[in-house]
């Protein structure tokens, strides 16, 4: 990580201190003194951000003690168990972090990309218990960060209402092909991930955690799934099957159902703890808890990647990238504003964000033209990668990444590459 934080920081003041060199005179604002200021406001919109997720932390971090005490985790987990247990040899089938990947891959699966960052912060910290090299990423967290940059998506809920109110015909157009782009960049990511353990490895020097890694949080969290029978196979084959059912419907009705999911979320695990005689208020309140101390603890990691990506942005380095690729990937149905969307997404949610907007706000573009639909469904099916491996890395204190870097990116491209064929087969 030390190196990539460099390399961003040293190219933006590299292309930066080019164009002083190259500037005109008399021009109001030079480019060093517009890197400074990027760097600056960078700096502030992060902490702007970080304080941003306190509520939402609390919030579902609150949900997930309450489920973690009702026991809901639990039956998640030994649910999937066949499933992860393939994808995640290493966890235990009965650890808690079992219950937390399911929640975040729930989550990002229904687009609630602000309920996936605590469930998955939280995931990250389970794994952190079983990591016997602390500080650097177990092939477990990377395999985890890989899913994502890249995980299924059924609702692209963001993307869709923006296309809502910017008055597109059919918002709900890009659900199938975010969910192809998806499908194939979960499995690209997943195979470098497991592949390319072998490149980068892990040199233990100390020995593994004792025990299971539960600690004293094993019984309050109710996950001790190994003292349970497993549920049986077909159960699994059906909760697949269910999910695949699902698919039609939110085809379908996907616009009409996405409003719905938070409030349902919300009423459905708080009733699932009543009916289990959990106190709800205190187990919601301690996970509130913990949702604040995690916000604060990692808003210097945010400082710092965003910062860089802020510097890498607008010190033109961005531009000097995507400009010459654009002009090469236009034959091949990928135009520069693709080309732009899916660098933009790698680095700043925000930026890509604004972007979007700007695109289909265009008349020239529109929502539902191809390149306003190809850009919809890159933002649906790629992730920031940066933004990501601050929060969930710098939760849990690791500075050595290994391949997580390059199995993110390699995720996003995938995201656009499969965006591109989906998009030109049905639209172009």
């Amino acid at each position: 990580m030390n190196a990539v934080f460099f390399g961003i920081v040293a190219a933006a003041f590299a292309v930066a201190g080019w164009r002083q060199l190259m500037v005109p005179a008399g021009l109001a604002v030079l480019p060093m003194e517009s890197l400074g200021n990027a760097a600056v406001k960078a700096a502030e919109a992060a902490v702007t951000m970080g304080l941003g997720l306190v509520g939402s932390m609390a919030l579902f971090l609150g949900l997930m003690k309450v489920a973690e005490a009702a026991g809901l985790m639990t039956i998640l987990a030994r649910l999937l168990r066949p499933l992860l247990h393939r994808l995640f040899p290493q966890v235990p089938p009965e650890h808690p972090a079992m219950g937390a990947m399911v929640m975040n891959v729930a989550a990002n699966v229904l687009g609630l990309s602000n309920a996936a960052t605590p469930f998955g912060v939280r995931a990250m910290q389970e794994l952190d218990r079983l990591n016997p090299q602390r500080g650097t990423a177990s092939d477990a967290m990377v395999l985890f960060l890989a899913l994502n940059t890249a995980n299924v998506t059924l609702l692209p809920t963001h993307v869709m209402a923006l296309r809502t109110a910017i008055g597109s015909h059919n918002a709900a157009a890009i659900i199938p092909t975010t969910l192809f782009a998806t499908l194939w960049a979960t499995g690209l990511a997943i195979l470098f991930a497991k592949w390319g353990a072998r490149w980068f490895p892990v040199h233990t020097s100390s020995p593994p955690p004792v025990g299971d890694g539960l600690g004293e949080r094993g019984g309050a969290a109710g996950c001790h799934l190994g003292e349970e029978t497993p549920y049986p196979r077909w159960a699994t084959m059906l909760a697949l099957a269910m999910v695949v059912a699902i698919i039609p419907v939110t085809v379908a009705w996907g616009r009409s159902l996405s409003p719905w999911i938070v409030p349902a979320l919300i009423v459905g695990v708080l009733g699932f703890g009543l009916l289990r005689r959990v106190p709800i208020y205190e187990a919601f309140v301690e996970g509130g808890k913990e949702g604040l101390a995690i916000s604060l603890r990692i808003i210097p990691y945010l400082v710092a990647i965003l910062m860089a990506v802020g510097m890498f942005r607008d010190s033109g380095a961005m531009d000097l990238l995507v400009a010459p690729l654009g002009r090469l990937t236009g034959a091949f149905g990928v135009p520069p504003e693709a080309l732009t969307m899916a660098v933009l997404r790698s680095l700043s949610g925000s930026a890509s964000f604004g972007y979007l907007a700007s695109l289909l706000h265009d008349p020239a573009i529109g929502p539902d033209g191809y390149v306003g639909i190809l850009t919809s469904t890159i933002y649906g099916s790629s992730e920031t990668t940066f933004y990501v491996l601050a929060v969930y890395f710098g939760a849990v204190g690791v500075r050595r990444i290994r391949h997580a870097l390059i199995a993110g990116l390699l995720a996003d491209l995938g995201g656009l590459v499969f965006s591109v064929v989906i998009c030109s087969w049905l639209y172009r």
